[in-house]
């Protein structure tokens, strides 16, 4: 029997002997593959929101919360934008919006990107929604700030507490302002 499997009949066999569950006879082979859709569902949402129930089966500890896995890689990227703040978020450098605005924004392109193009007007339509300032930084002009930050795909978004590679739709840059990300 696989683990995965072994682990799904452990839990199961728990969340039927708890006093919290109602016991039954149930025969769990023959549920129908929905039955099955939806007890998984159940199993996963459970495993979820209390990870320590599998801890004894795995013969380990919980796993730790996803943002921790990441800690040391966020924490390194907020050295970085640090460490280059000034140059970023220069309120004199080429861009657009209120140059003392609370939001801050840069963006590294290439001369030469649709993408790039394409992120920028949209960045000027947020800036004009939102007390925003973006500074246009063109990685082939700034070669060694691209660099340091390891600037790998343009569009580059960095705000002061957060890098973005790739092309974001504005939704998404959004939902950022408005949580407080780019202050």
């Amino acid at each position: 029997m696989r683990p995965m499997k072994s682990l799904f009949y452990l839990i199961v066999a728990g969340l039927l002997s708890s006093p919290a569950t109602a016991r039954t006879q149930t025969d769990f082979r023959a549920l129908s593959d929905a039955e099955r859709a939806i007890l998984r569902a159940e199993i996963r949402a459970v495993l979820q929101a209390s990870p320590e129930i599998a801890a004894p089966a795995r013969g380990s500890r919980p796993m730790p919360e996803p943002w921790d896995v990441y800690a040391e890689e966020i924490d390194k990227d907020h050295a970085l934008i640090e460490r280059f703040a000034d140059r970023l978020f220069d309120p004199s450098a080429p861009g657009f919006g209120p140059q003392e605005a609370r939001a801050k924004l840069a963006l590294l392109v290439k001369a030469d990107c649709p993408d790039c193009r394409r992120a920028e007007t949209e960045l000027r339509m947020l800036a004009g929604h939102h007390d925003l300032r973006v500074t246009l930084l063109n990685i082939d002009k700034n070669a060694d700030l691209a660099e340091a930050l390891q600037v790998d795909q343009v569009p580059f978004y960095v705000m002061p507490k957060m890098m973005l590679r790739g092309h974001m739709p504005a939704p998404i840059l959004t939902r950022y302002l408005e949580n407080g990300t780019g202050q």
